[in-house]
């Protein structure tokens, strides 16, 4: 019976963290490079279809995440306001066209704060949970 019990509790307390135990959930906010100045949601917009490449003088440097990350449909989602198939296709007809590149993909939000604060001009998306000190926050 005791067994019994101490299954259900450890049982109860694994149900609990539920399927998003140890990811990150809270809003996706975009990092710059210190040279990045703050953008405003029309701007990231701008960056992530191409079209603008530069913020006053600065070349911005678009990271994305791999089609299949939470985060990456996260960011599409909240800052874009499309889906996966709907991005691909645009960037699909853009490059057909000629009309530049998409984002550089980067396997993991490490990388986009490792890329973020070593290459000027850089941004890129990550979870607000994975904020630390010092990092420059320029959409949110």
């Amino acid at each position: 019976m005791r067994k019994r019990q101490l299954l259900f509790v450890l049982l109860s307390l694994l149900a609990g963290l539920g399927p998003a135990a140890g990811r990150p959930t809270g809003n996706v906010v975009l990092i710059g490079h210190p040279s990045v100045p703050r953008l405003d949601r029309a701007a990231v917009e701008r960056i992530y279809t191409g079209k603008v490449v530069e913020v006053g003088e600065l070349r911005i440097v678009p990271l994305d995440l791999p089609p299949d990350s939470p985060l990456r449909s996260r960011f599409l989602s909240r800052w874009l306001s499309r889906d996966e198939a709907g991005y691909a296709a645009y960037w699909t007809v853009r490059r057909y066209v000629g009309k530049g590149a998409p984002p550089l993909e980067v396997a993991s939000p490490a990388e986009v704060i490792r890329l973020v604060a070593t290459r000027p001009g850089a941004v890129g998306y990550i979870d607000e949970a994975d904020l630390t000190p010092g990092m420059n926050v320029v959409a949110r």
